[in-house]
């Protein structure tokens, strides 16, 4: 039983003086290691602050925030190794031989992983050259969607349905911004050939005029509408095209408003948006005649020749 009490002495007093030494050091570290994650945070803000600083607009926001989010994530990652490595060395343990193996692995990894490396590099080019903000809607990879996060390995879309897409950026070819600075939404109004294309032209622009005058859709309109003219004629419309620019990732709000509002303008000045048509042509025997249509009365119930 002594020798079991002096054991436990000698424990209780090598942890004291461990506490006293190194315990303080380890909370210190932690300490200085939360006090480096919230300087992260507030030099990224200050990061994104300095990058709107000339002009705050919604462009200058997108990239402030993609930035900032990537500055970040790599000083969190840089501070939480810092701190964990010089939690190893007050626990006792050589970081000299670990930081040996990570050189050595770093280096297997290096050869074997690839993908991972050809990630991290695109990745920094998309960012260095302003392809990709969050806040973007974009087509990457055969995916479209809204850009919800992206660091140096990859791009994450949420798509239409809610369908999140996770894409490495090593996958990465062509990027396809469809709200970059500015945006279009392109019209193919299709009339009916008796239309006098002039007059539905007017028309177009009168709801035009009229949307950008409403207090709900004038502020994400950059321009009137341009009328490119007669685009194709089509089995069995007229197609004319238009465009309109609008603020960024606001197109697709400002071409349903208008196309609702000009279907209204249409049936109020009696144009024809035509169904499809087809002709059908029964054919004629050799000798010139053809074999008569029957046409069966729906009231009657009587089939007649004609």
């Amino acid at each position: 039983m002594e020798s079991t009490a002096i054991n436990f002495d000698m424990i209780l007093k090598e942890f004291g003086t461990w506490v006293a030494t190194s315990g303080v050091r380890v909370v210190i570290i932690i300490i200085l290691a939360l006090v480096g994650i919230k300087s992260v945070s507030i030099i990224s803000s200050r990061l994104g602050g300095l990058l709107t600083k000339q002009r705050v607009d919604e462009e200058d926001k997108k990239r402030a925030d993609t930035l900032s989010s990537v500055v970040r994530h790599l000083l969190n990652v840089v501070v939480f190794l810092v701190a964990f490595m010089m939690l190893l060395d007050q626990f006792g343990v050589e970081i000299g031989p670990i930081l040996a193996a990570a050189g050595i692995v770093g280096l297997a990894v290096g050869f074997g992983a690839q993908n991972l490396v050809k990630d991290v590099i695109n990745g920094f080019f998309i960012l260095l050259e302003d392809q990709i903000r969050i806040g973007d809607w974009i087509d990457i990879a055969g995916k479209s969607g809204l850009v919800e996060r992206v660091n140096l390995k990859m791009t994450i879309l949420r798509d239409m349905a809610g369908n999140v897409h996770y894409i490495p950026n090593g996958n990465i070819e062509v990027v396809t911004n469809m709200t970059k600075e500015f945006s279009h939404y392109v019209f193919e109004i299709g009339v009916a050939y008796r239309e006098d294309t002039d007059e539905v032209v007017e028309v177009m622009k009168q709801v035009d005029e009229e949307i950008r005058n409403d207090d709900a859709f004038k502020s994400d309109i950059i321009a009137p509408l341009e009328i490119l003219g007669v685009d194709k004629f089509a089995d069995s419309a007229v197609i004319i095209k238009a465009r309109t620019k609008t603020k960024p990732i606001k197109q697709w709000r400002i071409g349903r408003e208008y196309n609702r509002r000009l279907k209204k303008a249409f049936d109020a000045k009696g144009i024809e948006i035509p169904f499809p048509h087809r002709t059908v042509y029964f054919g004629v025997g050799k000798d010139g005649t053809a074999e008569p249509l029957r046409l069966k009365n729906e009231e009657s119930g009587n089939g007649n020749s004609d």
